[in-house]
Formats: C-alpha cells, structure tokens, sequence
C-alpha cells in the first residue's frame, strides 16, 4: 500500500480527492487529508469510507512530522507560504512533495538536497501554474520539433469566471479561487515584451492597458498583464522571442471598475486602518475622499475619479454596496481586508451557480517562408460549487502526477516544474480523457 497525505481541505480538494479516492481500492493507495479544521475535512470527504482524516497544524513540527513520515507522497493544498515547512520535512524523511504553486528561491534552493535525497519537489502543477505551462510546451515543442518552426510571439491568458448561464451580478465575476489574491491581484509590476520591446505597467495602470479576447461560443474577454512573463523566455524557451506576455481574462467592464478601487485606495494591504471600529461601508470609502460639508460621497467619488454618476461604473459600485450604511464590523483591518470582506459577501457562489475557467494561447511563428498563427483555446465549467472547474483544472494535475510517481511513470528528483514531455504529455493525454480539452 503506498499512502498519500493531502494537506489542506480548501476549495480545489473536491475534485482531487474524488479522483484518488475512486482510484484507491484499485492502486492500493491509502489516502488522508489533513487540516487544521477537521470539520471541514470531514465534510469534503463525506462518502469517501477509504479516505481518512486528520486534525493538523503544518507550524506545530510533532504533527507535522508524524503525518508526513507514514506517507509516500505529499500534495499540499495549503496557503503558499506553508509549502517550505513540508518541503523541509518532506527533505527530511525522503516523502515526495507536489504543489500547484510558483515555485519560490527558498524552494529553489533545495534542489541538491532533494536530488541527493532522491525526492522529487514538484511545483506549478495546478492550472495556473500548471495546465498553463504544460499546453504551452506542447504546442510549443510541436511546432519547433515537428514543424522545425521559429516561434516569435506566445501570448497566454487565463480566467477564472462564472458561467454564463449562472452569471447573474453586473460584474460578471464570483469567486472562485482564493479572495485574497483576487482582491491583490495586478500589485506586481505587469513585465512583458511587445515587438521586441520591454514594457512595464505599474499597479496603478495595469487595469487600465487591457486585450481583446474572443472565445468561440463564449464570447469577449478582457486580458490584464499579468506579473513578470520576462522569466517565462527561458522556461520556454523563447529566449529571442518577439513578443511574450501572460494574462489574466475578466468579462469586458470588469477592469475598468476595478481600476476605480485601485485609484481609491482600496485595494491596499499595507497598512492598518485607524478608528474602523463602528464605521459602516459608506463612512469606509469617505475616508478616502476630500472633505465637503454637504456634498454625498457618490458626488465626490464621481469628481474625484471623473465617473458618470448614472454610468455603467458607477451602477457595477452601487450594487457592490460600498455606499451603503452596513457595518463593516471590523476593528483591526487594512483596505483591502475590509474591501475583501465585502466582496466574499457579493461575489459568494450560490448553491447553484457554476463557475468556468478560460484559457488560450497565441502563438505566432514562421516555417518555409511563411507566417502563422496558431490559437488554442481551453473552457472547462463546474459540476457545482464543490466540483467547480477551478477544482477541476487545479486538482485533477495534481492527482494524475501523484499517481504518475507512485506507479514508477515518472522516476525524478528535484525542485521540478512539469515543462518537459516525461511530464506533460500524460498529464495531458489524461485530462483529456476527463474533459479538459484544448481546440485548435
């Protein structure tokens, strides 16, 4: 029997563990999740009898270790800045350790340790980062080997949206991912090179500097540039590459709205606010705005921003109810804590909603004296809001690469991101089989 520990029960553990809980009797897998909240590791496995729980706190070293030693292999589902602490222990009792997370210089650093402990650390193996990468070197590696192309432009976006026929708010959005990171999102300068050359756009401009998007049978999109795509050249690649960029798709009006947030203040997480005890959202977002004795603070939030009072903005921030007279009832809190408390209320998955992720690839390349242009397009939608399609894209990965290393399918070590064929092309060829299908 060889058993893996999942540590973690957060919104991508549903389809992950159905996965290797239907797989289990027939690999001779054990399977465990372990969270700091039992209760709602209880609740995400509930009709699985072969899969077991555990109460756990990756800080407290004692359970970390016990948990950690009796597994074979380790998916870690837990909050990015915890993945070290079960690296470490992973390094330290030879366990294998895969995340759907970028992988950091701390964990960078222990490649050696890992190779010479025969451990494989392996990271970005999520949707974004995962599928991301692994379709992109498919395509990629397709038309450089198969086509002997010359690749000058990859351009990547990625969304993680509401489906149509559950999309019911003006802003055409509901969580689906982690809030915080939604809500902090764009706080990286956007790198990328256009035409051959360098671009940057701050964070105070990048909802501003927006791409048109259409997917066939789902309509336009908008793309944001997305973090550092300079450091995707060598992943890739794409060293002398013309143009390279990654992107993350919202529905048209969304960014713009956004921007406005950002220019308020909102969105900022780097201070604590003073005095927030007792103040509703309304009182919240005049903090932020000039002093005038009789003006409303939709008058000044127009002035200030230059907003049409009856605009398409205008009406997506009314309905966010940031002016209403609602207690924010918090008393320690910075901007975007209170901006994100807000939004988990208005943008929450109904019973029956279901989410959708879209994804595309643009590449451009010349081969026999010609141009082209090749586009791969991806949509998955959710069952529900347990099976969403983040939980798809996210977990599914993960699962097939566990069951790739336990069954001998991939035999590596160290710190690796899933970019070469031994890793993509299975991972590939099974999703399919589960739907996740790119059409060119």
């Amino acid at each position: 029997m060889k058993r893996i520990l999942v540590l973690g029960a957060g919104r991508t553990l549903p389809s992950l563990i159905n996965y290797l809980a239907t797989r289990a009797d027939e690999m001779s897998w054990e399977v465990r999740v372990a969270d700091i909240s039992l209760q709602q590791v209880l609740q995400k496995i509930e009709g699985y009898s072969n899969v077991s729980a555990s109460e756990f706190d990756i800080q407290l070293p004692e359970q970390r270790e016990k948990e950690i030693v009796a597994a074979d292999l380790v998916i870690s589902l837990l909050p990015v800045r915890f993945h070290i602490l079960a690296a470490k222990t992973c390094l330290k009792f030879k366990k294998h350790l895969l995340t759907a997370s970028y992988v950091s210089d701390e964990m960078k650093a222990m490649d050696q340790q890992a190779k010479k402990n025969g451990v494989l650390l392996l990271n970005e193996c999520g949707l974004d980062p995962g599928i991301d990468h692994m379709t992109a070197m498919a395509a990629l590696d397709k038309i450089r080997e198969e086509k002997g192309g010359s690749v000058d432009t990859f351009i990547s976006y990625t969304g993680g949206l509401i489906s149509p026929e559950t999309d019911n708010n003006p802003w055409h959005y509901k969580f689906t991912w982690n809030p915080r990171n939604v809500v902090l999102a764009g706080k990286e300068t956007a790198q990328f090179i256009r035409k051959g050359r360098y671009k940057y756009i701050p964070y105070h401009r990048v909802f501003t500097r927006l791409e048109p998007v259409h997917i066939e049978g789902y309509g336009d999109f908008q793309g944001y540039a997305n973090r550092d795509s300079l450091k995707y050249r060598e992943l890739y690649g794409l060293q002398n590459v013309e143009t390279i960029m990654r992107s993350t798709l919202r529905r048209p009006g969304f960014c713009e709205a956004w921007n406005i947030l950002v220019q308020l203040g909102i969105t900022d997480d780097s201070y604590t606010l003073v005095g927030l005890d007792g103040l509703t959202y309304r009182d919240f977002i005049n903090t932020f705005l000039y002093f005038h004795p009789t003006k409303s603070v939709e008058d000044k939030l127009c002035e200030y921003l230059k907003l049409d009072r009856h605009g398409e903005i205008m009406q997506k921030l009314i309905w966010l109810g940031i002016f209403e007279k609602t207690s924010i009832e918090m008393d320690k809190a910075s901007p975007a804590m209170v901006l994100q408390k807000l939004l988990e209320q208005k943008w929450k998955l109904e019973p029956n909603d279901r989410d959708m992720i879209v994804m595309q690839h643009q590449i451009g390349y010349s081969m026999d004296n010609q141009y082209k242009k090749f586009k791969t397009s991806l949509v998955v939608i959710g069952d529900d809001i347990q099976h969403t399609a983040m939980s798809k894209t996210v977990g599914w990965p993960l699962a097939i690469a566990a069951k790739l290393i336990l069954t001998g399918a991939i035999n590596d070590t160290g710190v690796k991101v899933p970019v070469t064929p031994r890793y993509y092309q299975p991972i590939i060829k099974e999703l399919e089989t589960l739907g996740v299908k790119f059409i060119e």
